[in-house]
């Protein structure tokens, strides 16, 4: 697992997953953190893979900075581009995507219960909060 940090851009797959974020146009952005949430959603009770979860986490924060309480990705990890308003109706795939990744089997999960990871674990619900209580606001912050 090439982490280093907590943070949702903390890792290799994150920071490379920005990148695919940058070449994709403005119209397309929302459509790569669909696919990542729709990815992970899509597992069910199988086993999720972590470059799976790591890029629906990548994509979760990247919605919530748009949100009333969310925090704006400030990392070099993260996309050099700002993104533009994204649609409102990403926020529940984006909590049903981080549920499932605290849910076992969650590969990605299970790697940071091996080393402590309520920490990691805080900063996923914590995403989750703020695009749960989002959920019933606008599109984006004009």
């Amino acid at each position: 697992m090439g982490t280093w940090d907590i943070g949702p851009f903390d890792n290799d797959t994150a920071a490379d997953f920005s990148y695919r974020v940058d070449e994709a146009s403005a119209e397309k952005k929302a459509e790569v953190l669909r696919t990542a949430f729709r990815e992970v959603i899509e597992t069910g009770d199988d086993y999720l893979d972590a470059d799976l979860a790591d890029e629906a986490i990548a994509s979760a924060a990247l919605l919530a900075a748009q949100c009333p309480g969310g925090e704006p990705v400030t990392t070099s990890y993260g996309p050099k581009d700002p993104l533009p308003p994204l649609p409102a109706e990403l926020r529940p795939q984006a909590v049903t995507a981080l549920d499932r990744i605290l849910t076992e089997p969650s590969e990605l999960l299970e790697l940071w219960e091996e080393s402590d990871g309520e920490q990691w674990k805080a900063v996923v619900r914590k995403l989750r909060a703020v695009l749960d209580g989002a959920d019933t606001g606008s599109a984006s912050g004009s």
